[in-house]
């Protein structure tokens, strides 16, 4: 398992162990469920992707999973498993701690929240998990969730070691409280973790100048935190979700320059594509039908924040269903952008567009030698809404659509 740490990001992904595909496509909560998953699907992709050396996976571990890899004994039995398999898990996804795959998920997936001591309880034993997986000398990335959804008071006070503090100020502790945490373990195993905040429309950091100023106020220029400030940026950083992005309309380029300026590492990036429609360019007819299909996307399962921009002006709606009953179904209007994970390999989904360009975007930025210097970024594919698309629109087998995502990114990475 060749993950070595590396003094910058390569400008091409020859290391397969540092890109794969984020396993919370799968559903399974308990570890005896991950590892079906694997050798069904994981391993299948591997014959259509990597087949003759080593491929990553990101892994994701349910809470009722981190506990059953508390014992060492099966910790170390599982890294066996993976590695006579030629899995590296590089990566896991620790944004959602409870079943993703359970009938709706919609907003419990921002549970337990940062201000929860329960998050950073389970942070820290997918670290610990994490840590006995990969070798000694590796790099690993966990992303977790942007603090919060919004409560309906922000600065809601919390008890914090017996003092009250504010909601903002409790989530800044706890994720100190993490990186010290990693910063331990790097000491004791020689493996360095980097715990990666990803922003998400609709929540409290939704887009860069959001991390950044959190970043600035609560750790960089915190009096309290002044000693742990080269702990925090060896152990926090951010994860870029390229769906999340553009779904805010921010440029790549744009977003991923305010990270780097500001010394916030880019520690993993989610390569993912949204829906997009621009209303705007069509005729009244095709714009009818094409609302139509978009509203095949409006499922049950899953949050779908939606943005619609319209002249220099840009309206955020909390879910898909919102935003279309806001306006006449005959007249749709301007250019709109859905948290809805579709395969990044298409650019079109019948009448509906992605956001493809945005990944070309993203990769074109890192490929550049002047950001050569982000330490080990990892690239996963995230594309978790396989299941709830359209019928039309699924594969005939999962893997299949998996790995075809996988090598249309690598394809365009290293070439």
């Amino acid at each position: 398992m060749n993950v070595k740490r590396k003094s910058g990001s390569s400008h091409t992904i020859s290391d397969r162990s540092i890109f794969g595909y984020c396993t919370n496509v799968h559903p399974g909560v308990s570890l005896d469920q991950i590892k079906q998953n694997l050798e069904r699907e994981s391993l299948d992709v591997k014959r259509q992707v990597s087949p003759d050396q080593p491929m990553g996976i990101g892994l994701w571990l349910s809470s009722t999973a981190t506990q059953e890899l508390m014992d060492r004994d099966t910790r170390i039995r599982f890294r066996d498993w993976l590695q006579t398999r030629d899995l590296v898990p590089y990566t896991v996804n620790a944004f959602p701690a409870g079943d993703f795959h359970q009938k709706v998920v919609k907003h419990d997936v921002y549970k337990p929240t940062w201000a929860d001591k329960s998050r950073l309880d389970y942070t820290c034993r997918v670290a610990t998990i994490l840590t006995d997986l990969l070798p000694r000398g590796a790099s690993g990335t966990i992303s977790t969730l942007p603090l919060a959804w919004p409560l309906p008071t922000n600065d809601e006070d919390q008890t914090l070691d017996g003092n009250s503090i504010s909601f903002l100020t409790t989530c800044a502790k706890h994720l100190t409280l993490a990186a010290t945490f990693l910063a331990d373990l790097e000491e004791k195993h020689d493996v360095l973790l980097r715990l990666c905040i990803e922003p998400e429309p609709g929540c409290l950091l939704d887009r860069v100048q959001d991390v950044v100023g959190y970043f600035r106020r609560y750790f960089f220029e915190a009096d309290q935190h002044a000693g742990s400030l080269p702990l925090i940026q060896r152990h926090l950083g951010v994860c870029h979700d390229i769906c999340h992005s553009a779904v805010m309309f921010e440029p790549q380029a744009l977003a991923l320059d305010q990270y780097a300026e500001a010394d916030i590492a880019i520690g993993k990036v989610q390569v993912s594509s949204a829906i997009e429609v621009d209303f705007d360019s069509l005729d009244a007819t095709t714009a009818a039908q094409t609302f139509l299909q978009l509203a095949q996307f409006a499922e049950p399962k899953y949050l779908h924040q939606t943005s619609i921009r319209t002249d220099d002006s840009v309206q955020h709606f909390s879910d898909l269903p919102l935003a279309l009953n806001s306006v006449d179904p005959s007249k749709p209007n301007g250019k709109w952008r859905v948290h809805f994970h579709v395969p990044i390999h298409e650019s079109t989904l019948g009448l509906i567009h992605s956001t493809q360009s945005q990944i070309l975007e993203c990769i074109k930025w890192f490929k550049n030698s002047a950001n050569s210097g982000q330490p080990d970024c990892h690239f996963e594919v995230e594309t978790y809404a396989w299941n709830v698309l359209p019928e039309s629109l699924r594969p005939a087998r999962l893997a299949d659509g998996i790995a075809a995502e996988m090598n249309w990114f690598l394809d365009r990475f290293n070439n």
